[in-house]
């Protein structure tokens, strides 16, 4: 369900947590280049809110934070998801004439959690390449220092201290502020008790501890890999002790997923459209349904189909992540504009054209498939105006299938009908 959230709609900040001058500093370097600037904006913001204590702030409506960043309430609601899936953010809602929310907290993890994290390490060297992953890694690293010639001499605490009589008293310890962070929430489809119960006799299940399992549904959200294929990677992992090796874990499934995709990881171009920009599902019109193949399909995919199933080159693959990255164009968006560019430029898709168009579609917030689909006819409109009649009836012969202006009609010709199935197909 969409959310709807309106400018006078109120919230109060809470601070659960311990944020650090190098909690920020890990924000900017290392969330960052994984999630974009408006939730990193949206982050400081709701700091920035708490009270010279910085534990609660006051309350405050949303205009406020909309006035600030200069964005929309669908962007604001769209950063905010993406705080709350990398574990920064909790939301609670509380609905009325006016809404109010509560927003929580929290710290990110440290730079060491996070280069060996199995997750958000993999992701930010696919976002940033090799050079500046090197960077980063070099300036978390801990120097080293020769202590050849040293004795240690530091003191203990009994060496210091000396024991008191016990005096009872209440403890208040549960109420005290301390270092909190949140774990990454996958709602992943993957059945982990299934794969523990039935990995085989021989193993102990006990070796599957919480931290192990939250690795493995990691691993498998990340690299796309399911119960089945898991079990098989694990019996290679494991060791002469009959526990898990987690690093050979992690490289083993990084390896499955490179050979599958010719040496690549995983991108953010296997993402589909957010649920909160697609079309409600109940138009039966054969527009409707190409509308949800473009939401529901990642743009990996997509140009796959384009190539009947061949893995796409790695150039085009470059571009699409570009796209999503450096535009910041939503997965439906960019499916529409290479379906467009493809038709509209004999199967060819030329980087700097499609740069261009999608300059224009950010400048115009475009965000939505149907958007994109109103826009790229508006778009071909406006060109065919200035090419000659002859070039123009060239260009009319090959358009994508939903510029026809009657395809929603029920009484859509057979050959007609027919074009749209196979269009659907390529997709499926």
């Amino acid at each position: 369900m969409r959310e709807t959230l309106l400018p006078a709609d109120s919230y109060i900040v809470i601070n659960k947590s311990i944020i650090t001058d190098n909690d920020k500093q890990v924000l900017n370097m290392l969330y960052l280049p994984i999630i974009g600037s408006l939730p990193i904006t949206l982050y400081n913001i709701l700091l920035n809110d708490l009270d010279r204590l910085q534990i609660i702030s006051e309350v405050s409506n949303h205009a406020k934070i909309l006035s600030s960043m200069h964005i929309s309430t669908n962007e604001l609601i769209e950063a905010r998801n993406v705080l709350e899936a990398i574990g920064l953010l909790k939301t609670y809602l509380k609905t009325d004439t006016v809404n109010n929310y509560i927003y929580e907290l929290y710290s990110p993890v440290s730079a060491h959690e996070f280069f060996s994290h199995p997750i958000f390490n993999i992701v930010l060297y696919n976002n940033i390449g090799k050079i500046e992953y090197e960077k980063l890694v070099a300036f978390y690293k801990i120097p080293k220092v020769n202590k050849d010639g040293y004795t240690e001499i530091t003191h203990s605490f009994s060496e210091v201290f000396e024991s008191v009589p016990y005096t009872s008293y209440i403890s208040s310890s549960d109420s005290i502020r301390k270092y909190n962070k949140l774990k990454l929430n996958i709602n992943s489809s993957f059945d982990i008790n299934f794969l523990i119960e039935s990995i085989g006799s021989n193993l102990d299940k006990k070796i599957f501890t919480k931290d192990l399992q939250e690795l493995i549904i990691s691993l498998a959200f990340l690299y796309d890999i399911d119960v089945s294929k898991m079990q098989n990677i694990i019996r290679t992992c494991i060791n002469e002790r009959g526990t898990i090796n987690r690093e050979e874990l992690r490289k083993t499934c990084r390896n499955h997923y490179q050979f599958d995709h010719n040496g690549l990881l995983p991108t953010v171009i296997e993402h589909t459209q957010p649920e909160y920009l697609r079309k409600p599902i109940g138009d039966n019109s054969k527009l409707a349904k190409m509308i949800y193949t473009f939401e529901t399909i990642s743009p990996y995919d997509f140009l796959k189909s384009k190539h009947n199933g061949a893995e796409p080159m790695k150039r085009d693959i470059k571009l699409l992540e570009d796209l999503i990255i450096d535009y910041k164009l939503k997965p439906g968006v960019v499916n529409v504009l290479i379906d467009y560019v493809l038709k509209t430029n004999d199967n060819k898709l030329n980087r700097s054209l499609i740069e261009t168009i999608a300059g224009q579609w950010v400048r115009n917030k475009i965000e939505t498939v149907e958007d994109a689909m109103e826009i790229a006819k508006k778009n071909h409109k406006q060109i065919s105006k200035k090419v000659t009649v002859k070039a123009k009836e060239g260009m009319e012969k090959e358009v994508p299938i939903w510029f026809d202006k009657n395809i929603e009609a029920k009484t859509a010709s057979v050959e007609k009908r027919q074009a749209i199935e196979d269009m659907l197909k390529e997709y499926r």
